[in-house]
Order: structure tokens, then C-alpha cells, then sequence
């Protein structure tokens, strides 16, 4: 299963723009939800960007999770006075690496509030989970969270 992951990472990184990355382009924080853990994010352009949690689910009797995603930024649907407020969405892909191992596509959607002069981003998301391996099924995994970005 680990293989399902590696190659989502692998396509993810063909998909990346050529865009010049941003200031501060890696943050690494916590993510508070379903499942909860450490979340880090790697900014690869103006509106593009790889994200990465490792976490476990609460839900689940603390199975282990890994899973990364390639997001699209859109800086333009919600606007506010200072910092900024992008709508994201993405895919990616999701490994539960202990207790009945299963792999599967995450498609996220969230909101990230940057705060001005881009140290902190504050995000919350929802992400349909459709499973594939070992068998098909679909849930949802959200979460709240804040990651620091360093210079």
C-alpha cells in the first residue's frame, strides 16, 4: 500500500508548475480532526502547492495515517483586509499504515486564512476519502489546523 502512496507523491510532482515558489514556502503545524496529527505544506508556486500529514485517526482505534496532496489555491473568491483567505482544492492520496492497511484518492477542499506577511496560515478542510484498497468503500476526513512557515 505504501507503493499507492509514493506514486500519488511521484504524479503530484509532474503536475507542479514552474511558477516561482513563494517567500515562505514550507510549514509545518498540527491538523486537529478526523484524522489528528502533524501537518506540513510545501508552497511550489503563486497558486500551487504539496501538503502532508502524518497523523492517526480518532475514530478508528488510533490507526496511523500518511497521506499528501497537490493543491490549486484560487487567492480571488473571498477577500479580506489584511492577509489572505484562498479556497483550495486538490487530490492526492491517503495510506492507513497500521491496523488493516488500506489505501485510497483524497480529494480536499478547505480554506486557509494567511496572515499577513505569510509566517502562519490558519486551514480548514474537508476531504471526501474514496478507498480502494482492499476493498472500495468512501468516507470523510476534516480537520481544523495551523502550520508555521519558515523564511
Amino acid at each position: 500500500m505504501s507503493k499507492v502512496f509514493l506514486l500519488t507523491v511521484l504524479a503530484g510532482l509532474f503536475l507542479c508548475g514552474s511558477i516561482e515558489a513563494r517567500e515562505r514556502s514550507f510549514g509545518l503545524g498540527i491538523m486537529l480532526g478526523e484524522p489528528t496529527g502533524l501537518s506540513a505544506k510545501l508552497w511550489t508556486g503563486e497558486k500551487t502547492a504539496f501538503d502532508a500529514g502524518a497523523a492517526w485517526s480518532i475514530s478508528e482505534n488510533g490507526a496511523a495515517y500518511l497521506h499528501a496532496n497537490y493543491l490549486l489555491h484560487n487567492f480571488n473568491l473571498l477577500t479580506v483586509e489584511r492577509g489572505s483567505f484562498p479556497f483550495y482544492y486538490g487530490i492526492g492520496g491517503a495510506v492507513r499504515v497500521a491496523k488493516n492497511e488500506r489505501a485510497g484518492i483524497r480529494i480536499p477542499l478547505g480554506l486557509a486564512y494567511i496572515i499577513e506577511g505569510g509566517a502562519v496560515d490558519i486551514f480548514l478542510e474537508i476531504v471526501p476519502l474514496i478507498v480502494l484498497v482492499p476493498d472500495t468503500n468512501f468516507s470523510i476526513h476534516s480537520g481544523l489546523g495551523v502550520r508555521y512557515f519558515f523564511e
